[in-house]
């Protein structure tokens, strides 16, 4: 065996003992199941108990009326939720996506519901001839309970808990998930072919988001003489030479080319490689950083693909949807806050000399400056248009600067910012003139909506990286902006608020 063997075999990775490792997607997605089920019967029991409790005693209706309309809300409710994709393994960010799942697959199995009972009511039609066939196929399949004796309040209520409950599961599941990636349960082994600046970059994305369930083993790279070699914490495992042993050997079940820079001819002979060895695989393509904000629309001419960038807006409807969540809830906060903020603006007076507010030009939506205000948390004669401080330990922040910052408690007067219209409640976070005076063309795209005081990158695990460097929080949010993903974010925010891990 070579020098080289040797070390390849070296890098070899250890299976994964256990039927739960092994299984863990088809587990957990049984598990899910399972679970969505009794919460769904769970709603139900809970809507029927609810509505009996209040109803008068002439108006009651025993829980056996409901038997057979219950058992059809469960079936349809884990049909939909199958349908509109609950149970696929890969989650999108904060699992935003699988929220908007189980509104519309809740809406669309309460119209099913109520369709199906109305369609099932019992009959005593009867019929000669063709028409006598449906007839007895409607006896077979009506209820044995008229619909009309069931209370539509109860139905209604089963559908709101159902949907209440489902968006609670669905999020103490997701983060059961990402606990067990983390420790990694239930990856799926990845190889990416390429070795230079792209292959890289998704490397550093794969680190920054375990919960995407992906592992990546390691890279193939054309050069032999790199065989071996070290890229952060992976390695090069082979050619593409390799690339059919290398996918049995480590169990990969997704690959990424990730060589656009390559002629066409040889990502084809990739491509048929791949689909040889029946790996799921995706390509990075040529022209990517053309389209590099991810806003692209793929249509066809004939058999011919064609991409072009895609515009998408928020409507009028979201947009004054968002401003007035924005006035009513900087208004909430700037009223009853009142207290904490004087309170704060006492400690801050003591604790150093200065004034109480830091004020301070941010860019916000289309490159226009506004002045932000803070709660000062740094020594007077550093509070300039600096880096911000990265860790508790800098000597710019004060003693108590340090307990402002760890808990976010500095950025409460930004409220008055969204009162006024220049900031949002979430957003990307207004930088500072001279680091926007060194954006491009991509990084720009932050701007096109107003800078909040919250966002996906202040709950993401790139938090202890600079705002401009990870660019893929703000891009998400701007594409799929709603107040579904406002709501998700404000929720997650107060816990991390909670939690201590704020500005550091």
């Amino acid at each position: 065996m070579s020098e080289k063997e040797a070390q390849v075999r070296a890098l070899r990775p250890t299976k994964s003992g256990g039927f739960l490792r092994r299984h863990f997607a088809e587990v957990a997605m049984c598990a899910q199941v399972v679970v969505d089920l009794a919460l769904v019967v769970f709603s139900c029991l809970g809507a029927w108990a609810l509505r009996e409790h209040f109803a008068p005693a002439q108006f009651q209706t025993p829980l056996t009326y409901y038997f057979e309309a219950f058992s059809i809300t469960a079936a349809v409710c884990l049909v939909c939720f199958y349908q509109f994709g609950l149970y696929h393994p890969i989650k999108s960010l904060l699992n935003v996506k699988e929220f908007y799942a189980v509104t519309k697959a809740t809406f669309v199995a309460f119209l099913l519901v109520s369709i199906l009972l109305v369609f099932l009511t019992p009959t005593q039609i009867k019929a000669d001839g063709p028409f006598r066939y449906l007839v007895f196929l409607h006896e077979r399949l009506a209820l044995n309970v008229d619909p009309s004796l069931i209370s539509r309040v109860t139905l209604l209520m089963a559908f709101l808990f159902i949907y209440a409950t489902m968006m609670v599961g669905r999020f103490f599941s997701f983060r059961l998930i990402q606990r067990a990636h983390k420790r990694g349960w239930g990856h799926r082994n990845l190889l990416i072919v390429g070795a230079g600046p792209t292959a890289r970059t998704l490397q550093r994305k794969f680190l920054l988001m375990p919960t995407l369930g992906l592992n990546l083993v390691g890279f193939v790279d054309e050069d032999e003489g790199r065989v071996g070699s070290q890229i952060g914490r992976s390695r090069i495992l082979g050619t593409p030479d390799d690339l059919e042993r290398l996918i049995v050997e480590y169990e990969v079940g997704e690959v990424i080319v990730a060589r656009p820079e390559d002629p066409s001819s040889r990502i084809e002979a990739l491509v048929e490689q791949l689909e040889v060895s029946g790996v799921e695989y995706s390509l990075v393509p040529r022209f990517y950083r053309f389209f590099d904000t991810g806003r692209v629309r793929v249509s066809n001419l004939d058999a011919t693909p064609l991409i072009s960038p895609s515009h998408p807006h928020a409507s009028w409807f979201q947009r004054f949807g968002k401003r007035v969540t924005d006035i009513v809830g900087s208004t909430i906060v700037l009223l009853l806050g009142l207290p904490l903020f004087a309170l704060l603006a006492l400690l801050v007076k003591l604790d150093s000399k200065g004034p109480v507010l830091f004020w301070q030009t941010r860019i916000g939506k289309d490159g226009q400056p506004f002045r932000i205000a803070k709660f000062r948390t740094m020594y007077v004669h550093n509070c300039g248009d600096e880096e911000a401080p990265s860790h508790d330990s800098d000597p710019r922040v004060t003693r108590f600067g340090r307990y402002l910052r760890r808990y976010s408690l500095d950025e409460l007067p930004n409220f008055w910012n969204v009162w006024r219209g220049d900031m949002s409640l979430v957003g990307p976070r207004p930088e500072m003139p001279f680091i926007v005076e060194r954006y491009d063309r991509r990084h720009r795209e932050r701007l096109t909506v107003k800078p909040g005081i919250t966002g996906l990158w202040q709950i993401s695990y790139a938090r202890q990286y600079a705002i401009h460097d990870n660019l893929d929080y703000d891009i998400y949010y701007i594409e799929n902006q709603s107040i579904l993903l406002d709501a998700v974010i404000m929720a997650l925010t107060v816990i991390a608020v909670v939690r201590g891990t704020g500005a550091y």
